[in-house]
């Protein structure tokens, strides 16, 4: 019985053919509609074409949506290199329909330089608002989910980019969209990138347009599910003047004898108008870096040498350390171990905007380096997407806000910082942001340094995928709340 229509982009690899016959072949498909610009003529049976000019654009989308008939509509969203697994489409369309769920995605293997790898993905929950999310190749709709979802929320807008990622989104408030754990299809992975080499691709100049339209879309999914927040803030309460130093640099390290003296080293150079202090705590570390910093603390007075007592501590909780310690002053400003401030004057621009705004936290810019300070692309990374109306909104949908951050030690304290050493910065940030406004710098204060040490730098399948759902959590979480604010009309 054929229930399904399929969606396949066309590429010009000589693959293309033999993946389009996958579905042509299988007695499941009614129709294989071809997206292509114009260089394409179909050939084989049950095949029919939509011109335009990609997947996302939301008048192809809401074309291909309209004129559906069948129960199923499935997108390819890589039909390079594309195999599909023994009954896999049966399965995608098995699982659907004892699920009810709305969309269906699969782990699947990936082909990298020759070898078959596997390559699973992860559930997806209310906060799983990435635009980004890796759902695979295939992404198999309910076509009355998809309908219903429109009508509901209105039709995909006239974007270029971001229209599945609006149709997903609207789907997702109704309908669960469900992971199989089975390995249903393989692909041709053609970006043979480490993680560490990935992961700026959504701030780089050259995207600021498709960045926009997914600004927009999950700002109206926001709406459309109560979490949207209005630009109206509270004010941030005033702080009692008990703390040493108007600001403390903290530093959390462990195992960084390479780098550490320099980060301190950038500290100890800021010239401000205002007492500060730097604060390292040392997670036990192994190497020479005790060492390092102890003879650091030794010759100068605002260095703050804490070594925890316990062994359990994340980054975050290394931040606690510092926060509640004694030492630590009026603002606690990031620094990470094997970073380092770009000029003498980092430290005054933040306080400069603390004191002349009523923000909880202030977020820099930061230019990628490597050891050798040169720049790397995409070179400057300053989240000009965050803005002061919407800035708050739309930080759930990206993975980072950008660096230094600074935050008032007493909202920091009320709050506690979560004891991990992935995302815990990301969860303060949303936190704040729920009622307080952020402070923005966009000028480059701050060298993040690139190398093979850098924790990010060549993660596993699976590192990825628990550092991605973990964040997904934090949103689902902070989505939850933001539910709750709007109730109560705070």
């Amino acid at each position: 019985m054929s229930i399904l229509t399929a969606i396949l982009p066309y590429n010009s690899s000589p693959q293309f053919d033999s993946t389009l016959q996958q579905f042509t072949d299988s007695p499941l498909v009614q129709s294989v509609v071809i997206l292509h610009d114009g260089g394409y003529a179909p050939r084989l049976p049950k095949c029919s074409e939509v011109k335009g000019p990609r997947l996302g654009a939301g008048k192809v989308l809401n074309s291909i949506v309209e004129s559906c008939k069948t129960e199923l509509l499935l997108f390819v969203t890589q039909s390079q290199g594309l195999q599909l697994g023994q009954g896999g489409l049966e399965r995608f369309a098995a699982v659907l329909r004892d699920t009810g769920a709305g969309m269906v995605y699969a782990d699947y293997y990936e082909i990298k330089e020759g070898t078959r790898s596997e390559h699973p993905v992860i559930d997806y929950q209310e906060g799983s608002l990435r635009d980004g999310f890796d759902f695979g190749p295939i992404q198999c709709f309910s076509t009355y989910a998809v309908k219903s979802a429109l009508k509901k929320f209105g039709n995909i807008p006239p974007v270029e980019y971001a229209g599945l990622y609006d149709l997903r989104l609207k789907v997702s408030i109704n309908h669960d969209l469900f992971h199989v754990q089975e390995f249903l299809v393989t692909k041709v992975e053609s970006d043979l990138r480490k993680t560490g080499e990935k992961q700026f691709d959504y701030v780089d100049p050259r995207h600021q347009a498709v960045q926009k339209e997914m600004e927009l879309v999950v700002t109206q999914h926001l709406k459309n599910i109560g979490a949207y927040l209005k630009p109206t803030f509270k004010n941030v309460p005033k702080a009692e003047p008990r703390f040493p130093v108007e600001a403390s640099v903290v530093i959390p390290v462990r195992n960084r004898e390479r780098t550490i003296a320099d980060a301190v080293q950038s500290v100890l150079q800021q010239q401000t108008d205002a007492s500060f202090n730097v604060i390292v705590v040392d997670n036990h570390s192994t190497d020479g870096t005790t060492g390092i910093v102890r003879d650091l603390a030794s010759k100068h007075s605002n260095v703050v040498h804490i070594v925890p007592q316990r062994h359990d501590l994340g980054i975050g909780g290394c931040w606690n350390e510092a926060i509640f310690s004694e030492h630590c002053g009026r603002y606690a400003v990031q620094l990470d171990s094997d970073d380092l401030y770009s000029g003498p004057d980092t430290l005054q621009k933040i306080l400069h905007v603390f004191r002349s705004e009523d923000v909880a936290m202030v977020i820099g810019s930061y230019k990628l380096v490597n050891m050798h300070l040169e720049e790397i692309p995409p070179g400057l990374i300053d989240h000009r997407e965050w803005t002061p109306d919407n800035g708050r909104n739309n930080a759930l949908r990206i993975n980072g806000l950008g660096a230094p951050r600074a935050f008032h030690t007493d909202l920091l304290r009320q709050m506690r910082v979560p004891n991990v050493s992935y995302g815990e910065d990301y969860a303060v940030a949303l936190r704040l942001s729920r009622e307080y406004q952020i402070g923005r710098i966009y000028e480059p204060i701050y060298l993040c340094r690139r190398w093979e040490g850098n924790t990010d730098a060549a993660l596993s399948v699976e590192r990825a995928n628990r550092n991605d759902f973990y964040k997904d959590s934090i949103r689902t979480i902070e989505l939850r709340a933001r539910k709750a604010f709007n109730r109560q009309g705070t």
